[in-house]
């Protein structure tokens, strides 16, 4: 039995299908923990505030818009421009991938869902990758 093209089933935002406000919270905690704790993360981390709870509460407000749920970042702060609010930090290559490997360790506790972490996780690296605004230095 199909469904009526007039009842068709809804459509379910990321942020909906990874579990909304808690699962987008508890997401970004251990984003900013692991950037916390990995030495391997040093350089991006450095680039945060000792006390990382306004960057943990930024990030969860613009998240939950980004994925789909409540535009909170925008009804609080207005529109993100994100590259413009990054450009007073250097980030190139380096710092992106700690970014990066950061939020893929915190998908990877948070995502149940294989399929929906790698997506969210293709566009992470899209997002990341747009906020770089320093050129590699050349190889030899």
């Amino acid at each position: 039995m199909s469904t009526p093209p007039d009842q068709a089933l809804p459509v379910l935002t990321p942020y909906e299908q990874i579990g909304g406000e808690p699962t987008v919270r508890a997401l970004v905690s251990r984003f900013y923990a692991h950037m916390d704790e990995r030495p391997e993360a040093w350089e991006v981390r450095r680039m945060h505030a000792e006390d990382l709870s306004s960057s943990e509460e930024k990030l969860f407000l613009f998240l939950s818009g980004w994925l789909g749920g409540p535009n909170l970042y925008v009804e609080r702060f207005g529109p993100p421009f994100l590259r413009a609010r990054h450009l007073p930090f250097s980030i190139g290559s380096l710092e992106r991938d700690q970014w990066l490997d950061c939020m893929r360790l915190a998908l990877e506790e948070t995502v149940a869902d294989e399929a929906l972490r790698a997506r969210l996780f293709t566009s992470f690296v899209a997002l990341a990758d747009h906020m770089r605004n320093r050129a590699d230095a050349p190889t030899l």
